[in-house]
Parts: C-alpha cells; structure tokens; sequence
C-alpha cells in the first residue's frame, strides 16, 4: 500500500492525485480496467455505474484484466469500488485477472469475495402436516419412554432401600425431610385455613336458605379430610418442593455434578433422586393431616363467627359425621400426591439442559406435571372409592 509519510498521527503530503478508471477492450476482445491516481475517500471517486455498465456491454471475450501500474495511495474506498465490479463481471460469466492489483488489495478483495454476503432472514418451509403429526408423536413416544425408564429406576431404587442396599446418606435425609416437612408449614397452613373459611363462607350461603348452617360444619369437615387437605398440600408442596428439586438437579446437570457420580459409580437415582422421595413420602401425610386439622379450624371461625354456632355444636357435628375411612382416604392420596411430586420433580431435573434456561424450563415443567397427574390421580381415587363404596 502506498501511503504518505505520517508526522504526529497527520497526513504530511496533503496532495492528492484524483483518482481515474479508463475500460479499454483488447485484442483478444475482452476489457481492461486501468486505475490511476490516489483512491482514497476523501477524494471523489468515480461512479461505480458506469464501469459496470461498459462490461455488460462490451465484455466478449472471456475474461476482465486489471491494470493498476499507475494507481497511487489507496485505502476501502478503492476495495468498495472494486467489489460491484468484480460482482458485475462474475455474473456475466467473466474471469477476472487480478495480477495487476496491488498485493494488499488482492487479498482484501480475496478475502472479501471468499464467503458470499449473507443475504437476509430466511423462514424456513413448513413440514407437511402428516411430517409434523409423525415429529410430534415421535416426540410423545420418546418423552413416554423416557418417563417409564425413569419411573422402573425409580422403583428399582425403592426396591434397593428396603432390603438395605441403597447408596444414600441418611444425614442427606434428615435434611430435606427438614426443608419439605418443618420449613413447609407456614404457607400449609395459611392456604389451609383460608380453604377451610371458603368452603364455610361458600356453604353458608346456600345453606341459610334453608335455615341449615349448622351442616357447615359436615361440608367443611368431609372436604377438607376427602379432598381439600391432601390435594391443596400437594399442590403447594408441588410448586414449592417439586420446582425446587428440578431446579436442584437440573443445577447439578448443568455443573457436570451428575456425570461426576456416574464416573465415581455411584447411582444418580439412589443418590439424589430416593432421599427426595423419601422425604417427601414421609412429610406428606404429616401435612395432609396439619392442613386438614387447620381447614376445619378456618371452618370453625365462620361457624362461629358469622352464623351464630356455638363451638361446642361445630364439634359435635365434626365429630358425629366425620368417618375413619375418610380420613384413611385423605391421608393415601397424599402418599401417591408425595411420591408424583418427588418423581415429577427429578424427572425434570434430570432431563434438564445445561443452560441457565434449561434450568428454568425444567422448574416449570415439574410444577406443570406434577400438578396435572395430582388432578389425575385425584381423579381415579374418587371412581375407585365410589366403586367400592367408601
């Protein structure tokens, strides 16, 4: 490149040869370009169209030479001039000679034309509908599989703890028996009670129509011990403790902490996924049993507070109505509850990416799951308990 001397960071040799390109046919009829002066940007340079216009129009031969023995200084202003030509003369099917440039620009102009210009966003073409039904259950079928896999390891586990030969710790136990029973009391009871005023207040009202409120007390009690306590300790639990195990596990994916186990042989599931559900499967029906006693308490305060029940009829209409069997019946859900939640739970995590969104996703995918197959299960208790007839 040739370049003016330089004295403080400022051009010396202010002078400035203008910059001309003359397109000259030869012998053998293809074009030659031939640049003079200094190509440089702050000189006006010539149009670009015209060059390219003359090689449309006159090019026959087979190729485009470059004769730059008399271009001076030069910087990315001759580069962007030289581009549209070059471009001009490849998509008229020209060869372009670039021996007589400069060894610099040839390899700028090399370089520049090497990957072509990325050209705009492009929507990709939309599979047929019967290739997006065969993808979508392709899908299905691999997250069923993956689930089912999950679940007979985790049973397998299970099967391991009874006879002894799990690998956990039982330190690690007491620990999350800790976070999923005690430290999960506060937000149990306060939505417990404020089911069980619901229910009252809901009851209340149409009861008083016919001047029989002190049958809130059998409604609040019959929910809350069939239905409400098992299945709204679930669900808290759920988004509590089941986002909070995905989020763990998914955490120990993204930190390679699982593979680590798997290379020291020590099994992911015994390890980090059995002391979860264990805790869980213990803690459950201990709150199941907290938030049915705190339902009837929020049942109570309506009774007593609002319709003029004195405690002493809320208890015994409690009492008189309310059956072992329901009671055993609460407390079985929220051992299945316990047991979806934990598998829901490190299910997710364990099939979590390892990227901070992963983990995120992995969350809120436990939390969705587990929810839904709580319902589910709520579901088929209630067919089975009334098909046997309890």
């Amino acid at each position: 490149m040739n370049v003016a001397s330089v004295v403080g960071g400022t051009p010396t040799d202010l002078a400035a040869t203008p910059p001309t390109v003359s397109v000259e046919p030869t012998e053998d009829g293809a074009l030659c370009l031939r640049f003079a002066g200094d190509w440089i940007l702050r000189q006006r340079l010539p149009d670009v169209q015209d060059v390219t216009g003359a090689i449309d129009a006159g090019a026959t031969g087979q190729r485009v030479t470059i004769d730059a023995s008399g271009l001076g200084r030069w910087d990315s202003g001759f580069l962007t001039f030289l581009l549209p030509v070059h471009e001009a003369a490849k998509a008229k099917g020209l060869d372009v000679d670039m021996a007589g440039l400069p060894d610099g620009v040839r390899r700028l102009l090399c370089l520049a034309t090497a990957v072509p210009e990325r050209g705009g966003r492009r929507t990709p073409d939309r599979l047929p509908f019967l290739a997006r039904v065969g993808m979508g259950w392709a899908a299905v079928a691999a997250a069923i599989g993956d689930a089912v896999s999950f679940i007979g390891e985790f049973f397998l586990s299970m099967g391991r703890l009874l006879r002894g030969r799990a690998q956990l710790r039982g330190g690690d136990v007491l620990l999350l028996i800790q976070q999923a029973g005690a430290q999960a009391l506060p937000i149990v009871a306060l939505i417990s009670i404020l089911v069980g005023l619901i229910l009252a207040f809901v009851g209340s009202v149409q009861l008083q129509m016919f001047g029989a409120q002190i049958y809130v007390a059998n409604l609040v009690a019959i929910g809350m011990t069939r239905e409400m306590g098992a299945m709204m300790a679930a669900i808290i639990m759920a988004g509590r403790t089941g986002a909070a195990y995905a989020a763990q596990l998914g955490t120990m994916q993204v930190n390679e902490e699982i593979d680590a186990l798997k290379t020291l042989g020590i099994d992911p599931i015994d390890f980090l996924v059995l002391p979860r559900a264990v805790a869980l499967i213990l803690m459950m029906p201990l709150l199941c049993v907290y938030a049915i006693l705190l339902g009837i308490f929020g049942g109570f305060l309506v009774g007593v507070l609002m319709l003029d029940i004195t405690p002493q009829q809320y208890w015994s209409q409690t009492i008189a109505w309310l059956r072992l069997n329901d009671f055993l019946i609460g407390v079985s859900k929220s051992v299945i509850f316990g047991i979806i939640i934990a598998v829901s739970g490190c299910l997710r995590g364990i099939q979590s990416g390892r990227s901070a969104a992963s983990v995120g996703e992995a969350a809120t995918a436990a939390v969705v799951t587990g929810i839904i197959w709580i319902v589910v299960a709520d579901g088929l208790f209630a067919v089975l308990t009334n098909f046997i007839g309890i």
